[in-house]
């Protein structure tokens, strides 16, 4: 079960580390670029348009502004943080036991912080012009919307850990961001007419504080959180398999050891600290014997862990 593999973290490498602390401003700075580009062509087609941007060409634009941003947002962070850019994915990785409790806290505040920071930007480089907070439309009842955001959030969250998380992705993994981008550009096509189309607390958050508008808010918090926590348990628990394969030459804790030229080495599963000849590396879950850890040209073969406290959010 995905929920037996949450873990809160610990305080000195989750929130002090270095390698923590890059990772939040990678989450920081890709926000700031999705929302500020998200948020910005909304702005520039309502003052194009005279203030009418709910228009199906309104709608296009905001699908492939959002689409091509958060593409790039997703690409220049996945080998720093992950790329998350978005509490509700971030959520769902740690539902599936594939992050930190401290460390999605300290990626939400960097989220947080980047959306604010990014309509602040806007507000200011563009004179002063409102950035709009989400709201429903006309004849859209709060329940509605609430269910909306529940099923394209999970929409969003199943195709990241399809592409992004689940070990066996393969060559879907070079194609992570451009699905993660065209999923939320399909979704705003399917529900922006009705609620905005949010699927991430962040884009709302900034908005609405910057504009101190929160009607209906707490809509875009629970239905993404709902449905991001949902896909994780969902594809954690049917289409991940949790089956460790051991090394062909390893044994089982307590065996005895095997005899290579002359000398007995240990072949035993080490479970709290991961060493190869003598160096902690956090990739092998083995203690292997010295001879064989130079077999293949230094090449060790064993299935990758889920998760361990030197990944930088889930892999990517």
């Amino acid at each position: 079960m995905p929920i037996t593999r949450i873990t809160v973290g610990r305080y000195e490498e989750e929130l002090t580390h270095p390698g923590a602390l890059k990772a939040a401003l990678a989450e920081f700075i890709s926000t700031l670029i999705f929302v500020f580009a998200g948020e910005g062509s909304g702005m520039a087609f309502s003052k194009l348009t005279a203030g009418a941007p709910n228009t199906p060409a309104g709608l296009i634009s905001a699908a492939i502004a959002h689409a091509f941003a958060l593409f790039v947002a997703v690409s220049v962070s996945a080998n720093i943080s992950g790329g998350h850019v978005n509490p509700a994915v971030t959520f769902g990785a740690f539902i599936g036991g594939n992050i930190s409790l401290l460390r999605g806290i300290l990626y939400w505040i960097a989220q947080l912080l980047g959306s604010i920071v990014a309509c602040l930007l806007l507000r200011f480089s563009t004179g002063g012009l409102t950035t709009s907070a989400f709201a429903l439309s006309a004849g859209e009842g709060v329940w509605n919307a609430f269910v909306f955001e529940i099923v394209m959030t999970f929409g969003l969250v199943y195709t990241v850990y399809a592409t992004a998380i689940d070990p066996k992705r393969g060559s879907l993994g070079t194609i992570a961001p451009i699905a993660i981008g065209f999923i939320v550009g399909a979704n705003i096509l399917a529900g922006g007419a009705f609620d905005g189309a949010s699927m991430n607390p962040a884009v709302s958050f900034g908005p609405a504080v910057v504009s101190w508008t929160w009607t209906h808010h707490w809509v875009y918090w629970a239905g993404p959180l709902i449905g991001g926590g949902l896909a994780g348990v969902v594809y954690e628990l049917f289409f991940i398999s949790h089956t460790h394969e051991p090394l062909p030459w390893a044994s089982p804790i307590g065996a005895d050891p095997a005899v290579k030229n002359g000398s007995q080495e240990p072949y035993a599963l080490a479970h709290k600290k991961k060493h190869l000849d003598g160096k902690t590396h956090p990739k092998y879950s083995y203690v292997v014997p010295s001879a064989l850890a130079e077999q293949e040209h230094g090449h060790i073969h064993c299935a990758p862990k889920r998760y361990n406290k030197n990944q930088k959010g889930f892999y990517l």
